[in-house]
């Protein structure tokens, strides 16, 4: 009898596979956001977080972003240096969905709307972050250039 609870719990473990707890820096889904540039309804901003990016600052974790960057072909739309071409630049400051580190992950964790893909399925979080902390690395480019329409 105990070696069949035994191996019932072994295999409900088993089952469980390695997911990882809501919360835990290996957890697969991004950090709950709040985009501050919104109208909120109601003057009230919706649940969200201010997370923070643990590979910000670390010179290591910038680099390999950076190489994250040519090898996963983002400079094939957003241009070398993330200075934008068929895709928006990215190191001149203004971020169509937001520029906070949380929002940032999102974007390239859920992608957006024509033609960003989606790569949270593919990249594991702290692959997302060093991405993160390459492209918030990047000095501003002062010289924008602007078309008026």
């Amino acid at each position: 009898m105990k070696v069949a609870l035994l191996v019932a719990v072994l295999a409900l473990l088993a089952c469980r596979g390695g997911d990882a707890a809501p919360g835990s820096e290996s957890a697969a889904a991004p950090p709950a956001a709040r985009y501050d540039q919104h109208i909120f309804a109601g003057g009230k901003a919706p649940p969200g977080d201010t997370a923070t990016n643990p590979q910000a600052g670390n010179a290591a974790s910038v680099k390999e972003g950076e190489q994250l960057f040519a090898s996963m072909n983002c400079d094939g739309c957003h241009g070398g240096g993330a200075t934008g071409w068929v895709a928006p630049a990215l190191n001149d400051g203004r971020w169509r969905y937001g520029g906070s580190p949380a929002v940032i992950y999102q974007s390239i964790y859920y992608g957006r709307p024509k033609g960003m893909p989606a790569f949270g399925g593919l990249l594991a979080p702290e692959i997302i972050w060093k991405l993160v902390a390459y492209l918030q690395s990047l000095p501003v480019n002062r010289a924008v250039p602007t078309q008026t329409w």
